[in-house]
């Protein structure tokens, strides 16, 4: 179709560019495909594939409150334009489900661990609130309840650090270690990227790092006063794990059944190989955990440089080929006869 190539999407562009698209269209009845993807900068498949996505919107997922819109390919027609007039607009009722499900939430994060009291009152007001509206659609929500596991805790009390401005110290399991280290941290921020994390500066590191809140095994909230450096708060939004210049620079050379590994991990550089694999250059502030990556790859791949980090994969992947080839002791009756079965 016509239109500029394709740009990778972006989630914050499209939201924002849908927004201005439900404007446009209302004014513009059976506007031709090919005039809007011109005014709005994008190629018609674009448009299309934000046109999927319209009628899955509205005031509510009832029937009658999306949006019908649709398209023959060469224009585009918005079957119910008055669904979102000022008109047509009616006051906020809560579905059974809906409330439900708003009460049952509001009631579990109200036991939260160190929820700062002011926040606690003012939900616990708000969900009084919900209840009065919702009438007999609440009833069901009081049968209902929600525990949240350990994380929620951690959470509670990482939130209440970074509040009060006071450092933690945590027990933290590290599976590229297989250990549980003890640390000091001034918690920085809360991030969600998959997984939720605290971004913290780490007072046994002297650096920047980041923490998942379900490999805590311990936290307490300590009395000292949190004081990381100044540092710029990173873009998490499309990776969590970004390495800095200054960070170790690792090499890798990986086989076709590797390949995986450059979309996978950030990295400086990938050149192909003549073999269809590919030599990636990346950086970590911590090469040692790329031993297990090293173990992953087997017979795909194999870490080149540092010296030191390679002589210690090749080590590691020797003593787990030394551990499936040791003979074990079978114990008695094992050898697949029983006790007393000679000359049965």
């Amino acid at each position: 179709m016509a239109g500029r190539p394709a740009r990778p999407a972006n989630a914050i562009d499209q939201t924002r560019r849908m927004l201005s698209l439900v404007t446009y269209l209302r004014e513009r009845p059976g506007a031709r495909v090919e005039d809007v993807a011109r005014a709005f900068g994008i190629t018609e498949d674009e448009l299309v594939s934000d046109l999927d996505v319209l009628p899955m919107c509205g005031t509510s997922f009832r029937g009658g409150d999306l949006l019908d819109i649709d398209t023959d390919g060469e224009r585009i027609w918005w079957h119910n334009p008055a669904a979102l007039g000022a008109d047509a607009a009616e006051p906020l009722r809560l579905a059974a489900d809906e409330a439900t499900a708003l009460l049952v939430a509001a009631r579990a994060v109200a036991t939260l661990p160190g929820l700062r009291e002011s926040d606690r009152q003012a939900l616990l007001r708000a969900t009084a609130k919900v209840e009065t509206a919702a009438g007999e659609a609440a009833g069901a929500s009081a049968r209902l309840s929600v525990t949240f596991e350990s994380e929620g805790g951690v959470f509670a009390d990482v939130d209440r650090a970074i509040s009060e401005r006071r450092r933690l110290w945590i027990r933290y399991y590290s599976p590229a270690r297989d250990e549980v280290t003890e640390r000091e941290i001034d918690p920085i921020r809360l991030v969600s990227v998959g997984h939720t994390y605290v971004e913290a500066w780490c007072r046994r590191s002297e650096a920047r790092r980041t923490f998942r809140l379900d490999r805590v095994a311990e936290i307490r909230i300590l009395d000292e006063p949190s004081a990381p450096p100044e540092v710029e708060l990173r873009d998490l939004s499309e990776s969590l794990v970004q390495p800095a210049v200054e960070d170790p620079e690792v090499v890798v050379e990986v086989g076709p059944g590797g390949r995986w590994v450059a979309e996978y991990y950030p990295h400086d550089s990938a050149d192909e190989l003549a073999d269809g694999g590919l030599r990636i250059t990346l950086r970590t502030p911590d090469p040692a955990s790329l031993r297990r990556l090293a173990l992953r790859l087997g017979a795909d791949g194999r870490i080149v440089s540092p010296a030191e980090l390679a002589d210690s994969a090749r080590g590691a992947a020797t003593e787990a080929l030394a551990a499936y080839e040791a003979p074990r002791e079978a114990p008695d009756g094992a050898d697949g006869r029983s006790r007393g079965a000679d000359g049965a």
